[in-house]
């Protein structure tokens, strides 16, 4: 007789057609990083979208929160296959800062405070699809979640919603971040299981 962990079979628990394949419920906010928390404070904070073409756009701590702010409530799925179910988050959508950059990208690279990378096409931070978010659940981002902010990309496993985001470099070509480079999978659907290359 096998011992089966329970990590390694199905806990779909209540989350029905909401659960992508292989997910697990959570109630809590697990924590995990690839390295240590960085601190920034946020008369130092910064967010840029720097163009192919060479222009950067900048906003700082107070210009961010002047945005127009919106509460996007959803569901999030982490690679490691736990899923939370009806997350609220306060922030600015990508659409209201793509508003004034001219680009012609299909490409992003999205960058870290403490030098993470994940990589993310255009056309999945527009249209209502990402935000970056700097309250969770009506309170501050923790520095541990991602605070002062970070990205929120739902609709992709939760490594492309990269915590302490600094900004966004946009590209003609496709170029892997972090854990990309490690072997996890280029793009990261969840409902296709794309957890590592060649899923």
């Amino acid at each position: 007789m096998g011992i089966v962990s329970r990590g390694f079979h199905g806990k779909r628990r209540d989350g029905g057609d909401r659960l992508p394949p292989g997910q697990y419920l959570v109630e809590d906010f697990p924590v995990l990083s690839a390295g240590p928390t960085p601190r920034v404070p946020l008369e130092r904070w910064e967010f840029a979208i720097d163009t192919e073409a060479g222009q950067t756009h900048r906003w700082s701590w107070d210009e961010l929160m002047a945005l127009p702010q919106e509460t996007p409530t959803v569901d999030i799925h982490c690679v490691t296959k736990w899923s939370k179910l009806d997350t609220t988050w306060e922030g600015v959508s990508l659409d209201v800062l793509f508003e004034d950059v001219e680009s012609a990208a299909d490409y992003a690279l999205i960058y870290s405070y403490g030098g993470y990378t994940t990589n993310v096409p255009v056309e999945d931070l527009l249209d209502g699809k990402a935000w970056i978010a700097h309250r969770f659940d009506g309170e501050e981002l923790a520095p541990q979640h991602g605070g002062p902010a970070r990205l929120v990309v739902p609709h992709l496993y939760f490594w492309k919603s990269a915590k302490w985001v600094r900004g966004i470099r946009l590209l003609n070509e496709d170029y892997p971040g972090f854990w990309e480079t490690a072997g996890y999978h280029n793009y990261g659907d969840p409902w296709r299981e794309q957890r590592y290359e060649g899923d």
